[in-house]
């Protein structure tokens, strides 16, 4: 068996994106930690398409993927010719079975593991305010300090997301 992968879980998160209510992994990203390219791995994927219904895998329309060259500057897309390919973590984990090179089956453990303390980091999260509300609950109410500390953590544990603002030029006849 190979050596350890030498990925931290921050560079594989990084390349983790929320696309249509999934956690995705887009097609590029995934042929370069396997260390392949993205054409063949998207070759061994077509090759095996059963393996990877619309839940698994998805490719990206053209809005979605100009929000994403929005989101992460222009530069780092450059050359793209075909819309990428979305994996989900169950598209990610049947990789394995598609790809058989050593370093592909190493990294789907790896990206797998870090969906997972994703996945546990979330369910803390969610744990920590559920308790927080009971904790409040016991509170007598007449504490307005108490209360403010219980408020200002509920705003630590869920800050409010404000939308974002698009930047640059709009042509004509062009919505905002």
């Amino acid at each position: 068996m190979a050596k350890d992968l030498a990925i931290s879980d921050e560079a594989v998160i990084s390349k983790i994106y929320l696309i249509r209510g999934y956690k995705v992994i887009l097609d590029r990203d995934l042929a370069e930690l396997y260390d392949v390219s993205t054409g063949n791995l998207n070759k061994a994927v077509k090759r095996n398409l059963l393996r990877f219904p619309k839940d698994f895998m998805f490719q990206l329309s053209e809005k979605e993927f100009k929000d994403l060259i929005f989101q992460n500057g222009t530069s780092s897309w450059g050359g793209t010719r075909k819309l990428p390919y979305a994996f989900t973590e169950q598209g990610v984990a049947m990789l394995s079975s598609v790809l058989n090179s050593e370093r592909a089956v190493l990294m789907n453990i790896h990206i797998i593991r870090v969906f997972t303390r994703m996945r546990e980091m979330l369910s803390t999260h969610k744990d920590v305010l559920l308790k927080l509300e009971q904790l409040e609950r016991k509170v007598v109410r007449q504490d307005d300090d108490i209360k403010l500390i219980f408020d200002y953590l509920k705003e630590l544990l869920n800050p409010k997301m404000e939308p974002l603002r698009k930047i640059g030029f709009k042509r004509k006849g062009e919505d905002v």
